[in-house]
């Protein structure tokens, strides 16, 4: 690199964190957040985790760090989730949700849950159901019908709920909208996004051929409630905790591990809704024989319809061995982020990485010093504190959180369109929003709402 190279990206640099330090002072302190007049009185409110052996622990320090009281905790598996019981002895251990809430009744108000995709669903509508204040991971549901269903409940059930996509409440995100708004880079048309994390993790081809031997399942897991809805399978260590991730049945590959993080800026400032078509191409994949497993390398195409002032848009989601292409104009000393995107307007681009778009930056230089320091737009979004914060202070004062699931159901829903798209490489499916079905492909129909195993039901 040259000393001009050097002088570009220490001025881009210098501009950058301008701009996000001028965010970062604003974010909103306890006593002036966004509310009904900040802060209520407080009230400690009484959270139950479920699913607590890896990020859904995280979720439940986070909102014990804001005030809430830990009443109970429940895991499948109390070796795996061994860590969360010993932080928290005061709160009542369980297996089965079903059993604390019968148990708990109304010493519980609210709930966290971090279980693997495929039970969000089952815990989140029977939490709601009875009055439950609800905390999910994301992706929100295994299924676009399990998405709607849960949107649907959280409107009648009138409960506070807040989707897991952390940089929701991140002062970037809202900087990435007000600049979008501002109409820094004029029109956006066109999206590269996608993330190249944990390959081994969502591909498992590797591991087909082991997964049909038999494997005696551990004294402390309770294998048919880690199933819930799912049919059941023997049990493997192959899919059990942390690994289910890249298997079809139990969780969503790249796309349900990530859209929700990096596509969120996006969605939000666009307000993209639901796409028309989805082409998924695939790299090295097989469905009849890999099927159970999520592709080594993905590229799959969203189309947005045009809506209010802004044109159509394309989406294109990378991940795995196919990474986020460097666009034509793209400045040569900028980096094409790994997991992240770009989004591209007819004046210029913003690049971001993930969660709430860290690092977001304009580009070409002179739209970073048009937008920055003194020049930065008028902060219009409400700045919060936090993610769990803003979660517990809705629940508090009576409104929405920021990612509540009438926003977080439809972002999630286009992950799920995604995923189910890899299963039909190389044909474009055409959606139809309002039915909820392909318009061109019965088989793809299947996979909105698969049946669940006997005795379960949202």
């Amino acid at each position: 690199m040259n000393n001009k190279d050097s002088a570009s990206i220490d001025r881009r640099e210098f501009l950058y964190r301008a701009g996000l330090g001028a965010a970062m002072l604003n974010v909103a302190p306890e006593s002036q957040a966004q509310g009904a007049g900040g802060l209520a009185p407080p009230k400690k409110i009484n959270v139950a985790g479920i699913g607590v052996g890896s990020q859904g622990g995280s979720d439940v320090d986070n909102v014990a760090a804001e005030g809430a009281n830990i009443v109970a905790l429940c895991d499948v598996d109390f070796k795996y989730a061994a860590k969360a019981f010993e932080k928290y002895p005061q709160a009542k251990p369980f297996k089965d949700y079903r059993v604390m809430f019968e148990e708990m009744g109304d010493e519980i108000d609210a709930v966290v849950i971090g279980t693997p995709d495929h039970t969000h669903a089952v815990i989140a509508m029977e939490a709601m159901k009875r009055g439950k204040h609800v905390y999910c991971e994301k992706p929100l549901a295994h299924t676009v019908h399990e998405a709607r269903a849960l949107m649907a409940a959280a409107r009648k059930y009138k409960v506070v709920t807040q989707l897991g996509n952390q940089g929701h409440s991140f002062p970037t995100i809202r900087r990435l909208c007000e600049w979008v708004w501002a109409g820094a880079v004029g029109q956006v048309h066109t999206i590269h996004a996608g993330s190249g994390d944990f390959r081994e993790v969502y591909n498992q081809t590797r591991n087909l051929d082991k997964v049909d031997q038999h494997y005696d399942t551990p004294p402390e897991l309770d294998y048919d409630l880690w199933l819930g809805p799912a049919q059941f399978q023997a049990y493997t260590p192959f899919w059990v905790h942390w690994n289910w991730r890249g298997w079809l049945r139990y969780g969503t590959g790249t796309i349900g591990d990530w859209f929700c993080h990096v596509i969120d800026p996006s969605f939000w400032a666009l307000d993209l809704g639901a796409p028309t078509s989805i082409l998924a191409e695939t790299t090295d994949y097989d469905p009849a024989k890999q099927g159970l497993t999520y592709p080594s390398g993905t590229k799959i195409t969203f189309e947005f319809p045009a809506k209010k002032e802004r044109g159509p848009v394309k989406l294109v989601w990378h991940d795995g061995s196919n990474p986020i292409p460097t666009p034509e104009g793209f400045p040569e000393d900028a980096r094409v982020p790994g997991t992240g995107a770009i989004l591209i307007g007819d004046k210029g681009m913003i690049v971001h990485g993930s969660h709430g778009a860290g690092g977001c930056r304009l580009v070409p230089d002179k739209l970073l010093e048009r937008y920055s320091g003194s020049n930065t737009p008028a902060e219009t979004i409400p700045r919060v504190k936090g993610h769990h914060w803003d979660w517990l202070e809705a629940i508090r004062t009576g409104r929405e959180a920021g990612s509540n699931f009438g926003y977080g159901g439809r972002l999630t829903q286009v992950a799920l369109l995604g995923a189910i798209a890899i299963r039909f490489p190389g044909e474009t499916l055409l959606w139809d929003d309002h039915a909820m079905r392909f318009t061109n492909n019965k088989a793809a129909n299947a996979y909105i709402k698969p049946a669940y195993r006997k005795g379960w039901r949202l």
